[in-house]
Order: C-alpha cells, then sequence, then structure tokens
C-alpha cells in the first residue's frame, strides 16, 4: 500500500470538487419547445420564452394568474402544449379566453396545478406507493390520478381524459413543469 501524501489528499479532493461542479453544470433544464429552460426564472419567465406554450401563456394572462405563478410557490405545473390545446373541440379555446368567462378559465388552468414540488422521481413513488395510482390534490380543488403507462407518466382527469407528460421536471425558481400533451379538465 502506497502511502497518500497531504498534497495527493488536496489534488483528489480538488479534482472530485470539480467533478461535482461539472456535473452540477451540465444538469440543466431540458429544453421546451426549443428553448432554453432556466431554474433560476420562475414559470411565467420560462413559460414566455416556449414557442409551444404561446396559448397556455395567453389563457394564464386572460385568467389573471400571472402574479400568482410568479409567486414563491413552490408549484407543480402540468403545462399543456399549443398542440394540445389545438385538440379541443372548436371554438373551446376562443370561448375560454372571452374575458366573460374568466372564472372557468381560471379553473381549468389552476385544474393543472399542484401545490408544491413534485419532480418526477417524486410523482413515480407516489404512484408506486398507491399500488398503481397516485391522486393528486390540484389548486382548483380537484383531482388528477397519475399511473405509469409503458414507463410514462399518464394523468387522467376527472372526466376519464388523459394526458401523457412529454418532459418531465424543467425546475424553476418557484417549482417544476411537466409538459403534457393533452388539456386536462375539471368536473
Amino acid at each position: 500500500m502506497f502511502p497518500i501524501s497531504k498534497t495527493r489528499t488536496a489534488a483528489f479532493v480538488a479534482i472530485a470538487l470539480s467533478l461535482s461542479a461539472a456535473a452540477a453544470v451540465a444538469q440543466k433544464d431540458p429544453d421546451v419547445g426549443g428553448a432554453a429552460m432556466f431554474a433560476n426564472k420562475n414559470i411565467v419567465q420560462n413559460a414566455v420564452n416556449s414557442p409551444d406554450h404561446t396559448t397556455l401563456v395567453a389563457a394564464v394572462k386572460a385568467a389573471g394568474l400571472v402574479d400568482t405563478l410568479e409567486g414563491p410557490g413552490p408549484f407543480t405545473v402540468f403545462a399543456p402544449t399549443n398542440a394540445a390545446f389545438e385538440r379541443l373541440p372548436a371554438g373551446t379555446v376562443d370561448t375560454l379566453l372571452k374575458p366573460e368567462n374568466k372564472d372557468q378559465l381560471a379553473k381549468v388552468l389552476t385544474y393543472h396545478v399542484v401545490a408544491g414540488k413534485v419532480s418526477s422521481r417524486d410523482l413515480i413513488k407516489l404512484i408506486k406507493k398507491g399500488g398503481g395510482k397516485a391522486e393528486l390534490k390540484t389548486v382548483s380543488g380537484g383531482t388528477l390520478t397519475a399511473s405509469l403507462q409503458g414507463g410514462k407518466v399518464i394523468l387522467t382527469d376527472e372526466k376519464g381524459g388523459m394526458a401523457t407528460v412529454t418532459v418531465a421536471d424543467v425546475y424553476q425558481s418557484n417549482g417544476v413543469i411537466h409538459v403534457i400533451d393533452a388539456v386536462l379538465l375539471p368536473n
């Protein structure tokens, strides 16, 4: 066995710290819609940069939820893409965006928000602990049911509609976003 000098030990520690710092830098948020997401920005600041979420951003503004989603949170947001909104029946989005439907729009949007920061790892643990399903209470007061199908997290709304998490763990300064491929609707 070779004795390790203090100089060698210090060098090993320095290398280890450098490697862990490099790994931390390498673990950045995934891009969303081709746009970089930044963990030091809040939910709204990141969402406005995603070309895949322009409808969601317009809806958040129309519902008066910008201040809430820029707040300290933490929040977990299941963020439908533009394509998800396009799959709704014709005229639905236009109707929801009308000022007289602000309360209904806010209910639909807050149905996509869970209080707290729930990572995909946390969500999968909850699903396994629940015997294959996890019930998530939304900010709107409704319930989403999470399950796993083919290794993907699936959310089921109260009407039986389903959405798949397509991009997970987009960390924000005030929570986390999981991109989904459908709009979930409360009762």
